[in-house]
This record gives structure tokens, C-alpha cells and sequence, in this order.
């Protein structure tokens, strides 16, 4: 009898502390999580509700030095309360986490409505819906236009130059340039950086770094200052039925006076420097701010080369170690064979003339004027063979850049640039379907913009459904440093079959610079759209339901 009694005392206990987490009660999810780890437990379960956490050194939660765990939070939802980094995960090895759903309370995003715009469109006089950030706390980052009738983007990102808060539930945007012709009008719908971060802010929202072998799975995002999962220097990570979308107002558990735009502020699903790339599983990424997946490394610029050395820029932290293969790409485009890198030493800094180069490049301004601890420090590298490349060629970790990847069953799209973004080798795409995303669905390329590295060898694009894309549908390419489509050999052995594209511009597919291209039995049914294509050395296969164009490739 007593027995009874006392299982009933625990059962009673576990649905009154449910019911408390579900309404939203804070919660040391970062002390249970711990406690049971220093309990000696491999496999965690935390108990479901929704609680609201408190972030410790800009961080809501933190796993660190893990090796052989596995975490369940089925039914599990962390409501971060300032918009700062929910999760990091840090020197694991061989851990799992499931279940988890993110959200943020206040949001790192504010929304409303277009109540006037001046005559050159140049001001924007907004008017916040309840439920969101107040009007203090936008900031000019990530503003968008939405139509309101199709809740879809009207128009290309505005960079504000300024924004005020009239009072707490009115902004007024000025942009540094408008014109009367802009798309956008009054009633349109807006969504804008907000910022609640008293102790601190980090950047994104998940951030794997120095991992190996970890597993996210069924992990949900609803919120981000700016990616939502990022990884840096991982080995084989995998995201199975992870989801990034923007949350159902039946679902959302604040009131709102108009149902959410946006999902995250930036890309959906980052990976930088990877050893053995990422496996992206039946994921899910929609109506962000930016990509739905990028995978690349760093490009570092070269300076000088002197037989085997070259003198070289690091991007920011110098990642290519001794003994590393390297890729070598001239500064016109021409990609030389890869070698192996001897030794990396410091070299001292940056000199007026390279800055004043760097200054005339086709870079990112934040690269172009060396700033911060951008292309600051030098390093000399020393190769196994002489190489003959000009100062503004680039060298990279070819081995850091996430080969080996897969992107596999996912369901991307509506968001306001690419959709799967590459910049690896031996890897696949496959099975995807991409919608409404702005920009190319399938985009491989370096960008030397960024410098993003690097070129891609044994990629296929296969079986993936593409439709109402506004840019090139898929797209390989390659450009140089001095702005020109690179020569062939900038990629190598790239096979694109069996994709089915609808209701995209013309041309559907687009490849330069490719040696060992596959192109076969994809279904092509384009708009009369018609997207301007480079003319040099363009050949062009057009059918009835079929327009693809190759520039500089060879068989």
C-alpha cells in the first residue's frame, strides 16, 4: 500500500512540474543537464516542457568536452530569453542531441507595416504589429519586404543607413538610395533586426565547433540573430529531420498582432572548414534571411611567390597546417594542380602596397579595405614544388573545406538568396526540393568575393525537384579574381541528371569552367525569362523542354 501511494506521489510530482514548464517556467536546463552528466549517465533524457533559460556568457546552453553521450529532449522547448547564441557544442566526440525545439523571447526580429514612403522611396515610415520588439530595439540589419497578400519577399534586401524609433511602435527606415520606381508600396509588410541582449550578444543560434562525429536530430528552429546551425572545423557531422521555418501563430506562444515572416535572420545551415562534411538528412529550411545551405572553406591571398614560397594574406586565422594538400588558383582563374604544403610560418603583417591592392580588388569591402583582423597578418608558405602565381591568386586548405558532404531529401526554400550552396568536392545533392528560393536552388561555385573556398571535383546534382526559382536554376561556376569566368579545369567530374525544373528563367542549367561534365535526362519547363548570361565561348543545347548553356568546359 505504501508502495502504491509513493509511485503515485512521483506521478503526481512529474505532471505538476510538466504543467509549470509548459506555461513557460524558467528553468536551469544547463544545471539538470550537467547534474546527470556528473552523475556518471551517457544517456540523458530531460524532462518535457517548455522552459525559458537564462543565458550564462552569452550562451543559453553548452555542451563541452562530451564524448559517447546521447541527449533526448523529445517534447523539449528552450525559449531563449535574450537574443544571443542558444546552443553551443564544443570538442565533442560522438554525441547526439534529439528533440530540441529553440525559440526566442523577445525575437531577434521586429515586423510591421509600411504606413508611408516618400517620394523617392528613400524613407519608410513603419508601424510595429503587437507582440514584437519594440521600435528600440531594431537595428539596421536584415530588412526585408514581404508582400502581404502572398506573404513572400516583394523585392531585394534594403540596407538601411538609419533607423529611429519614433516611439515605441513606430520606426523610420532611411536608406542611403531609393528610387520612385522601387517595387515596394505602402501596406507592404516588413521584418527588421531587433536586439535584446543586456549581458552580451553571440552570433547564430546552434554552433558546433572542433566537433566530431556529432548527430543533431529533430532539432526545430524558430529564431536566430543569424545562422541557424553553424559548424567550424567539424569531422562528420550529421543533421537528420532538423527544421528551420517561421512559426505558426497557432503554435507561437506569445500573441501576435500578424503571424511571423521570417524564421532566422541569415543561412539556415552553415559549415566552414569541415574535414569530412556534413550529412543534411531530410531537413527543412524556409523563409530565412539568407542561404539555406553553405558549405566552404577559406581562401588565403597570395602576395608574392618565390619558387616553393609564397608569401600569403590569412583570411583571418591562418588554417593551413604542414603536411595539408593546398589548392592553387591564379588570379585570372586558371586553377593550377594542387600541392602539399612544407611549412607555414608568421611573416609579419600586412605592407601599404598590398594594402593599396587589396583596395582596387572585386572583394567584400570588409576584406577590400583590410578591416579588423581581416587579410592583417602574413605567412610564409612553403610548398613541396615551385609554383608560378601571381600576387592576388588564392591558396586554400583543400582538405578544410567539407568533402565528403551529402544534402539529401531536404525541402528548402523562400528565402532571399540561394538554396544549397557549394563549395566542396566529392559529394552529393540529391533528392532535394528547393521552392521560392530568390536566387540559384543548386549554386557551385567559389566566391572570391568572400574569399570562400574552394573548387569542386566529383559532385553530383541528381533527382531534385526545382521550382519557382529566380535565378539560374543550377548553376556551377567559377570566377576569377579579375572578374572573368575562369577556364576550364576550375571544376572537375560534375554530373547533374534527372532533375525536374519548373516555372524558372531561362537558362535552367548554367556550367563554366568544368572539365569532365555530365549533363542528362533532366526535365526543363523555364519561364520566358530570360537571365543575361557571360557570352564568352558559350555553346547552347536547346529542346523542346530543355535550355542549358556551357561555357568554358571540356568532356
Amino acid at each position: 500500500m505504501l508502495l502504491r501511494y509513493f509511485i503515485l506521489g512521483v506521478l503526481l510530482l512529474s505532471q505538476l512540474r510538466s504543467f509549470a514548464y509548459s506555461a513557460g517556467a524558467e528553468f536551469d536546463l544547463q544545471g539538470f543537464i550537467d547534474g546527470e552528466l556528473h552523475a556518471g549517465k551517457s544517456h540523458v533524457v530531460v524532462p518535457p516542457g517548455r522552459y525559458r533559460v537564462t543565458p550564462r556568457e552569452r550562451q543559453h546552453l553548452v555542451l563541452r568536452d562530451l564524448h559517447d553521450v546521447q541527449i533526448v529532449a523529445d517534447g523539449v522547448e528552450m525559449i531563449c530569453t535574450e537574443t544571443t547564441r542558444a546552443l553551443s557544442i564544443v570538442h565533442c566526440r560522438n554525441v547526439s542531441l534529439r528533440g530540441l525545439v529553440i525559440d526566442y523571447d523577445p525575437l531577434p526580429f521586429t515586423q510591421g507595416r509600411i504606413t508611408r514612403l516618400s517620394a523617392d522611396k528613400r524613407v519608410h515610415e513603419i508601424e510595429l504589429f503587437e507582440g514584437y520588439p519594440s521600435a528600440a530595439s531594431a537595428r539596421p540589419q536584415k530588412y526585408e519586404i514581404f508582400r502581404p497578400d502572398s506573404r513572400t519577399l516583394r523585392c531585394d534586401d534594403r540596407y538601411p543607413a538609419k533607423v529611429e524609433a519614433i516611439d515605441g511602435r513606430h520606426l523610420r527606415i532611411t536608406l542611403p538610395g531609393g528610387k520612385a520606381s522601387n517595387p515596394e508600396r505602402v501596406g507592404d509588410l516588413i521584418v527588421i533586426g531587433a536586439e535584446y541582449a543586456p549581458h552580451g550578444s553571440a552570433a547564430h543560434a546552434v554552433e558546433c565547433r572542433d566537433n566530431v562525429n556529432v548527430r543533431l536530430e529533430n532539432i526545430t528552429l524558430y529564431g536566430s540573430n543569424c545562422f541557424g546551425f553553424i559548424e567550424l572545423n567539424c569531422d562528420g557531422s550529421t543533421y537528420n529531420r532538423c527544421k528551420i521555418d517561421r512559426r505558426a501563430a497557432a503554435d507561437d506562444p506569445v500573441r501576435r498582432g500578424d503571424p511571423r515572416l521570417r524564421s532566422l535572420n541569415a543561412d539556415a545551415f552553415h559549415s566552414k572548414y569541415a574535414v569530412h562534411g556534413p550529412a543534411y538528412i531530410q531537413c527543412v529550411a524556409r523563409f530565412m534571411g539568407d542561404d539555406c545551405v553553405n558549405i566552404c572553406g577559406d581562401y588565403h591571398m597570395v602576395m608574392s611567390c618565390e619558387g616553393p614560397k609564397l608569401r600569403v594574406l590569412a583570411k583571418q586565422a591562418m588554417n593551413i597546417r604542414p603536411g595539408d594538400p593546398v589548392e592553387l588558383v591564379q588570379f585570372d582563374g586558371l586553377r593550377l594542380p594542387d600541392g602539399n604544403a612544407v611549412a607555414v610560418e608568421r611573416a609579419g603583417t600586412i605592407t601599404p602596397d598590398e594594402r593599396s591592392f587589396l583596395a582596387r580588388q572585386r572583394l567584400d569591402e570588409s576584406l577590400r579595405l583590410a578591416r579588423g583582423s581581416a587579410l592583417q597578418l602574413t605567412y610564409t608558405i612553403t610548398l613541396d614544388r615551385e609554383a608560378k602565381i601571381a600576387m592576388g591568386g588564392v591558396i586554400c586548405a583543400a582538405n578544410r573545406v567539407g568533402n565528403g558532404f551529402l544534402v539529401r531529401d531536404c525541402d528548402f526554400g523562400f528565402n532571399r538568396s540561394r538554396g544549397i550552396l557549394i563549395k566542396a568536392s566529392n559529394g552529393q545533392v540529391i533528392g532535394n526540393r528547393l521552392q521560392g528560393c530568390r536566387m540559384s536552388a543548386v549554386l557551385v561555385t567559389p566566391e572570391y568575393w568572400w574569399l570562400e573556398a574552394g573548387s569542386s571535383n566529383d559532385v553530383t546534382i541528381r533527382d531534385n525537384t526545382i521550382v519557382d526559382c529566380g535565378g539560374i536554376a543550377v548553376c556551377v561556376e567559377a570566377r576569377a579574381g579579375n572578374g572573368a569566368i575562369a577556364p576550364s579545369g576550375a571544376h572537375q567530374n560534375i554530373a547533374i541528371a534527372g532533375n525536374d525544373i519548373r516555372n524558372c528563367p531561362r537558362p535552367g542549367i548554367l556550367v563554366t569552367s568544368a572539365r569532365g561534365l555530365t549533363i542528362e535526362n533532366n526535365k526543363l519547363e523555364l519561364t520566358e525569362v530570360q537571365l543575361p548570361v557571360a557570352s564568352a565561348a558559350a555553346k547552347t543545347q536547346t529542346g523542346e523542354t530543355n535550355e542549358i548553356v556551357t561555357i568554358h568546359c571540356q568532356p
